[in-house]
Formats: C-alpha cells, sequence, structure tokens
C-alpha cells in the first residue's frame, strides 16, 4: 500500500475514548432519563451508520430508552432499523415514529437534546473546561472524563508517519476538543490540513474532508485511518467520487471495534486495511 498522504482519526485511533466520551453517552442519559443503554450498544449505534457526532448517538440512545419504556424493542432492533433506512439522528427518529406512532408524540415531548448535551459536556469537560469552551457554568460539579483518554500511539510512530507523509487529521470532535487531544499526543497539524465538526457540517461518511485534503496535499493515494465503518464509509465514498486519485480505507482494532468479528465488519464494509493499532500503520504502508 504505497500512499501520499495519510489522515488520521482521532478518537479510537489516537486516544482511547471508552472512559471518556463513551461513558458520557451512558452517564448522560442515565442521569437525565433514570436510565440508560450498556456501553457495549454503543458499538451498535455507531455500526448502524451516522453517528459519527457523539452528542446525536447520546440523543439516539435517550429515544431508544425512552421507546424501550413504551415497547419491547430491544437495541439490536432499534440500531438494526436505524442502519436499515441509512443511519443518524433523521434515521433514528423515523424507527420511533413508526415503532409508536401517534404514542411518538409522548416520547418527543420527553426527549431533551439540549439538556442531554449539557450534561454530556460537563462530564466530558469538568467544571474547568466547561467554564472554559461553553462559556457558562457547569449544570453540576463533574472532574472531565477528557483527563481519562489514554494515549494510543507513540511519539515515535507519529514522528515516522509525519517524516515520511503529508499527515491530516479528519475528526467529529469540536476543534478546541481535538486541540487537546492532539497536544496530549504531541501532534501539530496545521489548521488547513485538518477537518473538525466546526469546519464540515456534512460529517462522515461524506467524503468531502478527505477530497479536499488530498488536493491540498497534492496526493495521489491516501490513506485514512479510523476506527468505525463511518471513517471506512468516507475512505470508500472519496474512491468511488475521485476518479484521478486512489483512497484507502484502513481500520484499526483500538476502538469498538475488536478482534476476529472486528476485522470481519470492517471487511465487509470495503476496508483496504486492517491494524491492531495505529502503531502498526509504518510497516503497513512501507
Amino acid at each position: 500500500m504505497q500512499v501520499d498522504a495519510v489522515v488520521l482519526d482521532i478518537d479510537g485511533v489516537l486516544v482511547d475514548v471508552a472512559d471518556s466520551y463513551r461513558r458520557a453517552i451512558v452517564e448522560s442519559v442515565e442521569q437525565v432519563y433514570g436510565d440508560t443503554i450498556e456501553k457495549g450498544a454503543i458499538q451498535r449505534f455507531k455500526n448502524a451508520g451516522g453517528f459519527n457526532n457523539d452528542w446525536e448517538l447520546t440523543d439516539a440512545a435517550a429515544l431508544y430508552v425512552l421507546t424501550a419504556r413504551e415497547t419491547d424493542v430491544d437495541v439490536a432492533a432499534f440500531t438494526d432499523a436505524i442502519g436499515q433506512r441509512g443511519g443518524g439522528l433523521d434515521a433514528a427518529k423515523a424507527v420511533v415514529r413508526e415503532s409508536l406512532g401517534d404514542d411518538a408524540d409522548g416520547v418527543f415531548a420527553a426527549w431533551d437534546p439540549s439538556g442531554l448535551r449539557e450534561v454530556f459536556q460537563t462530564l466530558y469537560l469538568g467544571d474547568e473546561l466547561y467554564r472554559q469552551l461553553e462559556g457558562g457554568e457547569p449544570a453540576f460539579d463533574a472532574p472531565g472524563y477528557i483527563n481519562d483518554e489514554p494515549v494510543l500511539v507513540s511519539e515515535a510512530t507519529l514522528a515516522e508517519l509525519q517524516e515520511r507523509y503529508a499527515v491530516g487529521i479528519v475528526t467529529g470532535r469540536p476543534a478546541a476538543e481535538a486541540d487537546i487531544a492532539m497536544d496530549r499526543v504531541g501532534l501539530d497539524i496545521p489548521e488547513e490540513h485538518r477537518f473538525t465538526m466546526d469546519d464540515w457540517e456534512e460529517g462522515k461518511p461524506h467524503p468531502g474532508a478527505l477530497l479536499t485534503l488530498a488536493e491540498r496535499f497534492d496526493a495521489r493515494r491516501l490513506a485514512f485511518v479510523g476506527d468505525t465503518l463511518d471513517d471506512i464509509g468516507t475512505a470508500v465514498n472519496a474512491d468511488d467520487e475521485d476518479d484521478d486519485r486512489v483512497y484507502y480505507g484502513v481500520g484499526v482494532l483500538t476502538g469498538g471495534l475488536t478482534g476476529d468479528d472486528g476485522r470481519a465488519t470492517y471487511a465487509e464494509a470495503g476496508a483496504s486495511a486492517v491494524v491492531e493499532s495505529v502503531e502498526d500503520l509504518p510497516e503497513l504502508l512501507d
């Protein structure tokens, strides 16, 4: 796999978010509604597609909890139905309406995305960062799960990648939170070589960010490394869109997809390769 450029996702690739973003999803729904999903169910929403934004995944998880109070639907059936409708929050809303009919009005009346987001950001950022980044007072005292994100990549690997290739970032994080993660791993990427939630309205798996970075890098062959099916879909869609370049989607097993099942799931989604972690990337690309 010979490439000119490497584009990296952040969550599940550079830092482990199992006890930060994913924990905040579960606990935000629990705090607002007194009931929630298992942490393992988050991957079902991710696999359904369209949940690159964890705020929206939290909203969808809350819709599931509220719907499950009215029906016997389980999380597997709920997320499968989301995937069949193309994924994302709009699909989740459609599943609620189709599952409950007129009774869906009660679910949507109880659904509180703004409240969920406030709780999520308080849990994730903690008091001090919440005040800095959100510009207000947090809803309650919290230490901040952002401080519980182990680094998944060594400085030596990042240095080797930057020495050999043009390196960019495409992430669903807000820009300020992306900066914090990149500082933690020691990765300095100029603004023109990265796309965050704040730069890119469509989000993954829309190919726009990869197409733009390929042009800015003047790259003929680009690898995009991520930990979700939407990451792989972004590379596949870019490859379909751009006849002049080649785009490879590389899955890592340090996020929600792991082991042989993870490898098979990536392969079904069109991944060009799967590696145990980003540490294996230089060897793969050599």
